[in-house]
């Protein structure tokens, strides 16, 4: 993986230093390799880092796909009685990755969906990558360079918004075992942390506050700490034009791992407070 590193750095440097590579079937060569990397899992965008606990950009990947597009041509895809114009092929060999695609779904070449994974009608962009027996449910999208981890489900609707500019930004963040409940949206690098669950309806992006119900105290912007249940909300403030009220998320619950798996106990919490998922 490592020359295949040093080859988009190079390019990369070229087209930074002015150099046109438009038609350069060499460069397009190696920035196809670098994608397919992506596309069989072996290389992902960003991923966790296990000593700090914080998200580790591979930006040398995004640039690949950038690349990608500057190098690429329009052409026609056919899929049956449909037809698309567009610079990226669509994603195949799903029966024999194991994951199950209702008609409707698509994906771009470049993202990965481990095995298990269910697409529903639903959209992957390049660069994102869908973990293990996670359903990405009816309408929902997951934009590029998007990370969702194992056994999660996005819920109908819910969109996970791509971050491919600048290469050193973060994307979105969804860890292990999440729910995303229904119309909710997480982007510009949100991340939700393992187990939890976002109620119907909340958006999530770096300058919404998450709070703490009990005891009010802001847990910081755009992350919402592992096993955690929470809620789209709103806080009033005062302007000089007046009093306003502007979104936040709003913590209502810590989970055990039990309880996060019990539908039954996770519907009582909510209902306790009017949401569901």
């Amino acid at each position: 993986m490592e020359a295949e590193r040093e080859e988009i750095e190079s390019l990369w440097s070229r087209r930074e230093g002015g150099e046109a590579l438009a038609g350069d079937s060499e460069a397009l060569a190696a920035v196809r390799r670098a994608i397919d990397l992506l596309d069989s899992g072996a290389a992902r965008v960003a991923e966790i880092d296990a000593g700090t606990g914080e998200v580790r950009v591979n930006e040398w990947l995004k640039r690949a796909i950038l690349l990608l597009f500057s190098l690429s041509e329009m052409s026609t895809i056919e899929v049956g009685p449909f037809e698309y114009a567009d610079k990226l092929p669509l994603k195949r060999g799903f029966a024999e990755r194991g994951v199950r695609v209702v008609p409707g779904a698509s994906a771009r070449w470049g993202s990965y969906i481990a095995p298990g994974a269910i697409l529903m009608p639903s959209y992957v962009n390049i660069g994102a990558r869908v973990g293990a027996s996670t359903m990405v449910d009816t309408w929902a999208t997951v934009g590029s360079c998007a990370q969702i981890g194992e056994r999660v489900h996005l819920s109908g609707g819910v969109g996970i918004g791509g971050v491919l500019e600048p290469p050193n930004a973060v994307p979105v963040v969804v860890e292990d075992d999440c729910l995303i409940g229904s119309r909710s949206m997480v982007t510009q690098g949100a991340r939700v942390g393992r187990g939890s669950v976002l109620g119907e309806g909340t958006i999530l992006n770096p300058g919404i506050p998450v709070i703490d119900s009990e005891t009010g105290e802001e847990l910081g912007r755009g992350t919402v700490p592992p096993w955690s249940v929470a809620v789209g909300a709103s806080r009033r403030r005062a302007f000089a034009g007046g009093e306003f009220y502007l979104p936040c998320v709003l913590v209502l619950r810590r989970l055990t791992e039990g309880e996060r798996h019990d539908r039954a106990r996770l519907n009582e919490i909510l209902r306790t407070h009017g949401i569901s998922t």
